[in-house]
């Protein structure tokens, strides 16, 4: 083979990786938006709501979006517990899971039903660790309470972690703003291709909101 057929050999190889590459980005955005629009209501036996900024205890507009969709799950008899999720950044004096639990039982939900799990500063450590009081409790099947473009990654987690997993995302608040939803979409987008290469979280880019 001559210097010229390599070289045309090499550039057609590269182009179909990168018509391969574009391809499979198209089709986890397009998962993902796909994902993000689901409000499934079928009972289960845990509500699990992915946490948010929180300040001083009171959640931030995303989180409290979050969690009114959550109360708003369990008065409609989705599930009887809802377990809320979150660790805590340096200076805090509480956690999101535990901001969260406040949150609810303020809204009327009993304590028996409420469980705050206050570990992981990204979507994946928090669903570990939420994924073992699940296991414990005897849980098997749960909804995943978050924002419409962040359902599809934290669900794929959930997944391979070994819950079963449905998805209802929030319908209004910050996170369904049009401003904003090419970037986090896009964010989230890369986001879920970076688990899938090395099932772990990128902790890359600021937030969106």
């Amino acid at each position: 083979m001559t210097g010229g057929r390599i070289v045309r050999a090499g550039g057609r190889y590269l182009a179909g990786l990168l018509v391969l590459g574009v391809l499979i980005v198209a089709g986890i955005a397009l998962r993902t938006v796909q994902v993000g629009a689901r409000d499934d209501r079928t009972p289960v036996d845990a509500i699990v709501v992915l946490g948010a900024a929180q300040y001083n205890g009171t959640p931030s507009p995303v989180y409290q979006a979050r969690l009114d969709h959550a109360k708003e799950l369990f008065d409609t008899g989705v599930a009887a517990h809802v377990v809320t999720v979150g660790g805590n950044q340096a200076g805090d004096r509480t956690t999101e899971g535990a901001a969260g639990k406040a949150y609810l039982a303020d809204q009327g939900i009993p304590a028996a039903s409420l469980t705050a799990v206050g570990t992981g500063d990204d979507t994946l450590d928090s669903l570990r660790a939420a994924a073992s009081v699940i296991d414990q409790k005897g849980w098997h099947t749960v909804v995943l309470v978050t924002d419409p473009a962040h359902a599809h990654r934290a669900s794929r987690m959930a997944r391979d972690l070994g819950l079963s997993v449905t998805e209802s995302s929030v319908q209004q608040g910050p996170a369904t703003a049009s401003d904003i939803q090419l970037r986090y979409y896009t964010r989230e987008t890369l986001g879920t291709l970076f688990y899938l290469l090395t099932g772990g979280s990128s902790h890359a880019g600021t937030t969106v909101l």
